[in-house]
């Protein structure tokens, strides 16, 4: 098979342009004593920790280092005070097609003041996060603030698979694969 040269060409800018895309540049915004930051250093892990770990339905229980692993893996957005950490959110993304959004949390003295809208505006804004087909994000609260950002029910329910384990955090029920058949 021969590749005409300006095929190749083509492939190789493309394939510059989605390096580049995918180069992380840290990301700041302010809003009078306010920061959202992607710079994973600014992380207060032991307060996402404390939050996710005891307040949340959704990874109540979950380990430190699962928490801290999960984060080493994500794109993250800290919500700040005064250099305090009150809010969170992360994104698993190959930053081409897919995004999921996760984790999302104001911690609750801070609620009411616009700054979960302001967090996932700029979410859906950064920059490495544009022309994705497809974003998912899984919840039951807060439906209100994801539909202004164009997220809705999924069209199509019977399509959609999930292979969960909501015990995976607590020890005692921990699931294991019995393979005795094999």
């Amino acid at each position: 098979m021969h590749i005409h040269p300006l095929e190749c060409k083509r492939s190789i800018q493309e394939t510059l342009a989605l390096i580049k895309k995918t180069e992380m540049k840290i990301i700041e915004a302010h809003r009078k004593e306010y920061i959202i930051s992607t710079d994973k250093d600014k992380l207060d892990i032991l307060s996402i920790h404390k939050f996710l770990a005891n307040e949340t339905d959704w990874a109540n229980g979950i380990p430190f280092n699962t928490l801290k692993t999960s984060i080493e893996n994500s794109l993250n957005f800290g919500l700040y005070y005064k250099n305090k950490q009150i809010g969170f959110a992360r994104i698993i993304s190959d930053y081409s097609t897919i995004a999921y959004l996760g984790d999302v949390y104001v911690l609750k003295e801070y609620r009411g003041k616009g700054l979960s809208k302001w967090l996932i505006n700029e979410i859906m804004e950064h920059p490495n996060l544009q022309g994705l087909r497809r974003w998912i994000l899984l919840t039951d609260t807060a439906e209100w603030l994801y539909q202004k950002f164009g997220f809705t029910e999924i069209p199509n329910p019977e399509l959609y698979m999930e292979k969960h384990n909501p015990n995976v955090y607590n020890r005692i029920d921990q699931t294991t694969v019995d393979n005795s058949d094999n």
